[in-house]
């Protein structure tokens, strides 16, 4: 059948037959590139699985291509080729070893979408003959996701999360009897490594449909065995301005941020609590923004870990940002629930959970800090417009995190009154997070404020040592310019002075 490829992979791919073919291995194009290639989806990743060992011609390939290649799994014998295609652009080539003959490699595979092969030189030249021993192509025009045999999910329970995700990469269904048995296998997944289980989650929070995918993995008991801080909100009661149980209220923070964060408006969707307004929220936040729409971009897709962007961080960020209120959930004397401190001891459950399922520290600072202050921005405006006081300390307080939580408020209100969304409410809490946003850009201070006077120039005017003392007074100095009481460096050293009376006074001694 024709298949046109890119022409820079069909340059590659025609390179690579022949110099396989030179050293009498064959070699066949299979998984995920060729079902992509199949569906009309864009995919940069080719696997290939070939007649020698990976370990072996790998570096070899690799010189002839002007490539690199790196060992991925010494014990199975895989390796990775990256090779360049010009402009700075390259090709990523995954190498795994035939064990027998191609059928038997692809009746081995976890999903009939992904047990598809086709030799390479012919693929190469633009005509694929496909071999698809699993029905493959038959669930790929149903939109199906299907096991090829319930022994993959026991071999490999990595592949309950992949089965899940994939479902929701391809925007298909999972086959009944499939999702029969990842709920039956669904206690086998903590015996899989942490970091896989966090590489497909990543990619399952990258997806612009992650809500869908969360609701898959609770309603097959994956989520329990994932998360399981998370699953025990499933069932926990809210005060009555809370559309859903604390469960519900962090899937549909998710689903808040999937609308959000989406690259395009959003059509209106059946089963979304605020259908038919989904283009009318997305375009109140990104249709105001302006200029800063380009920036709050790339915050999002910035890779915070390779291969891991902010906006899956983020996404995150929101299923846990109520972790805590089972713990911390509370009558008062009225009957009023209460959730007192769930947001200090969100963060350290959230932390937690970064830890064990191997996020970086920049990554478990992010999500922390998200659970931490994703309160703030409607406390800084309870008594009116946020303060440029108050502005400047949450980006202090929150650093990198800061626009994140903003959206995530934002995602935590339609999480919370779910339909019975007002839209003047909505209109107002847009109104605070676009305020606070675009604060900084009117006020230079509070972006980057120039420096009126340095640690030694304290030291020297008020005959100080260096100690805390000195770093409070520059603290105190930079929030002080920051809100406009001090201009300039005289002013500065004058309130210094009277800063450190106070403290003096307060100690009952001096520095």
């Amino acid at each position: 059948m024709p298949l046109p490829l890119p022409r820079e992979t069909s340059r590659l791919l025609s390179r690579l037959a022949g110099l396989l073919a030179q050293r009498g291995a064959e070699g066949y194009v299979v998984g995920g590139f060729l079902r992509d290639l199949l569906l009309g989806r864009p995919s940069q990743d080719i696997d290939l699985a070939i007649g020698a060992s990976p370990a072996i011609v790998g570096p070899e390939l690799a010189q002839a291509l002007g490539g690199r290649f790196f060992i991925l799994s010494r014990d199975e014998d895989m390796g990775r080729l990256v090779v360049p295609v010009g402009e700075g652009a390259s090709l990523t080539v995954d190498l795994h070893p035939l064990s027998g003959d191609i059928e038997e490699d692809l009746r081995r595979r976890d999903y009939t979408v992904d047990a598809l092969a086709a030799p390479l030189d012919p693929l190469a030249r633009g005509e694929a003959v496909i071999l698809d021993p699993c029905g493959g192509q038959r669930d790929l025009a149903a939109r199906l996701v299907r096991l090829v045999s319930v022994g993959a999910l026991r071999d490999d329970p990595l592949r309950l999360l992949r089965g899940v995700r994939l479902a929701v990469e391809l925007d298909f269904q999972l086959e009944p009897a499939t999702a029969r048995a990842i709920a039956e296998h669904a206690h086998l997944l903590p015996l899989t490594a942490p970091e896989r289980q966090r590489d497909e989650l990543v990619r399952l929070l990258a997806s612009h449909r992650t809500a869908r995918g969360l609701r898959l993995l609770e309603s097959l008991g994956l989520l329990s065995s994932l998360l399981p801080e998370v699953a025990s909100g499933r069932g926990v009661s809210q005060p009555r301005e809370h559309y859903w149980d604390v469960l519900g209220h962090a899937l549909s923070t998710v689903e808040a941020l999937d609308l959000l964060l989406a690259p395009v408006p959003p059509s209106a969707s059946e089963g979304s609590p605020w259908q038919p307004r989904e283009p009318a929220l997305w375009s109140s936040l990104w249709g105001e923004l302006g200029p800063l729409a380009t920036s709050l971009r790339s915050y999002l897709d910035e890779k915070m870990v390779a291969g891991r962007p902010r906006q899956a961080l983020l996404k995150l960020g929101g299923l846990l940002h109520d972790v805590a209120k089972p713990a911390t959930r509370s009558v008062d004397a009225s009957g009023r629930l209460r959730f007192f401190g769930h947001d200090r001891l969100g963060e350290e459950q959230a932390r937690g959970i970064m830890a064990r399922l191997r996020f970086s520290g920049r990554e478990e600072d992010f999500v922390g800090h998200l659970v931490r202050a994703h309160l703030r921005p409607t406390q800084m405006a309870q008594q009116g417009p946020p303060t440029p006081r108050a502005i400047y300390r949450f980006y202090r307080d929150c650093g990198e995190a800061a626009w994140g939580v903003l959206l995530l408020s934002l995602a935590d209100h339609l999480a919370t009154v779910g339909p019975r969304l007002d839209w003047q409410g909505w209109r107002w809490h847009v109104g605070l997070v676009l305020h606070v946003l675009q604060e900084p850009e009117r006020r230079r201070e509070l972006r980057q404020p120039p420096r009126l006077v340095t640690g030694h120039d304290l030291m020297e005017a008020l005959g100080l040592r260096p100690g805390p003392t000195v770093g409070a007074l520059l603290e105190a100095l930079r929030e002080a310019q920051a809100t406009g009481k001090v201009k300039n460096r005289e002013e500065a050293l004058a309130l210094a002075r009277r800063l450190l009376e106070r403290m003096k006074v307060a100690a009952g001694g001096g520095p």
